[in-house]
């Protein structure tokens, strides 16, 4: 059972006590701990959990473990700011030397064991980041933790509990301390540990998981206990804690942590982070129920960091803030009401109750049944800019949308271009031969990749999940595609309409399926149970060599392809395969959108399908214009923002609906680029300079999601093209500069002249004074 060990991690309860297990009440202990550093960054987190710990009314005391050297607890400014444990720093290791901050999280926990009389008189313990707000009380028991069975909150990207990473690291004691774990750089590899920088910045997370493997833990995951700023919540799901470890925004507004790494705002007086939108201004830009939920929790989020620093600020001495309608509006009763305590129903998060790696497997475990199958989802790329820009946006709306499982990316590329490409690390991955160029007969089609890399993943990964959601890379999702929602079974598989695949209707069907009358016109989105799949993979890539190989037939009255070039083979040898084994789809119309359609009243897309071009009044984007350039390594590069939905026409009900899918699609990409490049540790693209010193302090001081070593960083290996240059803020910044050269060298002329007006003018004067009295004593005279 490795893949349950995967799901460990930041807000998990422990038992200590003594006792039996559920239905327990007071006065059963509860103590709350979370391990921080000596720096600004953690101060202000500091200070927003510790303010959100009292407003939800969380039992018990909290303790900061506060990780320091010598030399950084001198200069140190903030003891005041939570009850603390100082911890000795562990960041540079006493023995290797490794520089790995997050390890002093398990370091601060063992210290805590040891020398706090707090551990002797204590029931549960929950651990938290400090970069969480707590919206309700975390009640163990509620929450069906039990002693030997902790609760923990989901992590599905831990992929090494499923790999080479866990058989290494839990199978004997001796290879699973922390130390050994960090160490093992031969293994950070992103397929291995899912850690998308390879810089064993996660090794902490992977020392947990392999660490309760070992003792025997069974921990029961919860999913809904945590959700990410930024998330789409479960239906009838309130999270009772966030985590804003990545950026969030709302319309024009965002938030990232990384922007205020160095920021000291706990000691500068009145200043608050940037001010959001109001609650108001949501309800008038968001219709559907579940985004407004998503979006009002980003509210939640930074407003309650907001309000923890106005009051952090009144105790540090401050003088009262001058009034604003923001400020009047954290002290509102409305922004209370928005804020108070969550408590949870019974049933409102589920726990699932699974086995650890390494533990004791002779033991009977009651698991209850699973809900739902496992979904694992699918997409084929090749090694060039164009999907790595489509892989960014992909990648980015699958974590935003709730889709469940795991997500790979098929990467198919030749050896040369393997040994170039700066994109390895832009989403798990699983390498495939490049067919783009078939090795027999030459023919390029590069379409054939597709089915090609579906085959060899079944070939040569270890999969666990019972259905396959397969999409394309030009794909944005705004919410979850499941087998139980759209009803897919083993037999038959769910897919979206492709009417213009008339070849399934003549005689283009009867030449290459024994079973004609059993093709589907399917293609885009498709949902197949793993069975299905394995007997059909092979059949989808002969179906597609066979049809590409058929030139006799390419013509458009019998394909529908407007080119009569074979382009579309694969999609043909799709549903030729299928037909072959009779597999019959559902056909839903509901799952898939092409950006610039008018969608039908009521229905909740889950796909956009950016494939043709699409535009809002003088806007317009087309996927084709940007095949050869790279927005991806050029720092802060992205395609033309589309217009402020505020600004359409609301005449006409079909078209608003259009043309707002049409910028959500364009936004969602230029989100994901936008947070791809903080990832990346591009500089503040508002300032002329960047200073390598700052740049270096800054990466050192880091900790669990950000900074890490410019070894491991994604190279940048810019194309310079036409598009690149009018779309990249880098460039500007080169304008930037060329224009502030003309105005020094303008200002240096305009000095210049004036000078010389100046002392002409004294010349002059002189001249004129010396004529006078020379006059004046001639009439003397």
């Amino acid at each position: 059972m490795a893949t349950l060990t995967v799901l460990m991690l930041v807000g998990f309860l422990f038992w200590i006590g003594g006792g039996s297990g559920l239905e327990q009440e007071a006065p059963y202990r509860i103590h709350t701990l979370f391990s921080v550093e000596c720096q600004n960054y953690f101060d202000w987190q500091t200070v927003g959990l510790m303010h959100s710990f009292k407003k939800a009314e969380q039992p018990g005391p909290i303790t900061r473990l506060l990780s320091c050297t010598d030399e950084e607890k001198r200069k140190y400014r903030g003891m005041h700011l939570a009850p603390t444990l100082e911890v000795p720093s562990m960041s540079r290791h006493p023995k290797t030397g490794d520089w790995y901050p997050a390890i002093n999280k398990p370091a601060g926990i063992v210290h805590w064991l040891k020398h706090s009389k707090d551990a002797d008189n204590v029931d549960w313990v929950v651990i938290l980041d400090a970069d969480m707000i707590i919206r309700g009380p975390i009640i163990p028991w509620e929450l069906g933790a039990e002693k030997g069975r902790p609760v923990a909150a989901y992590y599905g990207y831990l992929v090494g509990c499923d790999n080479i990473l866990a058989k290494l690291h839990t199978k004997h004691p001796e290879l699973c301390d922390k130390k050994k774990c960090v160490k093992d750089r031969t293994h950070w590899g992103t397929n291995i540990t899912g850690d998308i920088y390879k810089g064993g910045w996660i090794s902490e997370m992977y020392g947990y998981s392999f660490g309760a493997a070992e003792v025997g833990l069974r921990h029961k995951i919860s999913e809904d206990l945590m959700i990410y700023p930024g998330y789409i919540p479960r239906k009838g799901i309130e999270p009772i804690l966030m985590h804003y470890g990545l950026p969030f925004s709302v319309r024009n507004w965002s938030f990232s942590k990384l922007d205020h790494h160095e920021d000291d705002i706990v000691y500068d007086c009145g200043r608050l982070f940037p001010e959001p939108p109001y609650p108001r201004e949501v309800r008038l830009i968001e219709s559907d129920f579940n985004k407004k939920r998503a979006l009002f929790l980003n509210l939640e989020c930074i407003n309650t960091l907001n309000e923890g620093l106005l009051l952090q600020h009144a105790a540090n001495g401050c003088s009262k803030p001058k009034w604003s309608r923001y400020l009047s509006f954290l002290k509102s009763k409305t922004f209370a009401d928005l804020t108070r305590p969550k408590f949870l129903s019974p049933g409102s998060i589920e726990t699932k109750e699974v086995a650890n790696q390494g533990g004791n497997q002779d033991q009977a475990v009651d698991e209850p049944e699973k809900s739902h199958p496992k979904i694992h989802t699918l997409f084929s790329t090749e090694c060039t800019p164009y999907f790595d820009w489509q892989t960014v946006g992909l990648v980015h709306s699958f974590h935003l949308s709730g889709q469940p499982g795991n997500i790979t990316r098929l990467l198919s590329c030749t050896d040369e271009d393997l040994k170039q490409y700066a994109g390895h690390d832009l989403a798990p991955t699983h390498y495939v031969p490049s067919m783009s160029r078939h090795p027999l007969t030459g023919d390029w089609y590069p379409a054939i990749n597709k089915p090609a890399a579906v085959l060899h993943w079944l070939n040569h990964a270890d999969i666990d999940a019972e259905f396959i959601v397969i999409l394309d890379a030009d794909m944005i999702l705004r919410g979850p595609i499941t087998p139980w929602e759209f009803k897919a079974s083993r037999g038959h598989p769910v897919s979206t309409p492709y009417d213009y695949l008339i070849g399934c209707d003549n005689e283009l069907a009867k030449l290459h399926t024994r079973h004609p009358d059993a093709c589907d016109k399917v293609g885009g989105v498709i949902i197949m149970h793993i069975d299905d799949l394995r007997k059909f993979a092979m059949l989808w890539l002969h179906k597609s060599e066979e049809v590409r190989a058929d030139k006799a037939h390419y013509a458009t009255n019998i394909t529908g392809d407007i080119y009569a070039s074979g382009w579309i083979s694969e999609m043909y040898g799709y549903s030729f395969g299928a037909a072959e084994l009779k597999l019959r789809h559902i056909i839903n119309s509901e799952i898939l959108i092409y950006p610039g359609y008018v969608p039908e009243p009521g229905v909740k897309y889950r796909v956009f399908h950016y494939g043709l071009e699409f535009k809002v009044g003088n806007w317009s984007f087309d996927k084709a214009n940007w095949r050869d350039t790279d927005v991806v390594n050029k720092c802060w590069a992205k395609f033309p923002d589309p217009p402020d939905p505020l600004t359409l026409d609301r005449s006409n009900e079909d078209i608003l609906r259009r043309d707002l899918l049409s910028i959500e699609c364009g936004k969602t990409l230029n989100d994901a680029l936008e947070l791809h490049h903080k990832k990346r540790n591009c500089p503040d693209p508002h300032s002329l300079s960047t200073s390598k010193r700052d740049t270096g302090k800054e990466d050192s001081s880091s900790r669990k999601f950000g900074r890490f070593d410019g070894r491991n960083a994604v190279r940048s290996n810019p194309v310079p093209t036409k598009n690149s240059e009018e779309t990249s803020p880098p460039v500007l910044k080169d304008r930037l500069f060329g224009s502030l050269r003309f105005w020094v060298v303008a200002l240096w002329a305009i000095s210049g002249l004036g000078f010389l007006a100046v002392m002409l003018k004294v010349f002059s004067g002189r001249k004129s004074k010396g004529s006078k009295s020379k006059s004046y004593r001639s009439r003397r005279r």
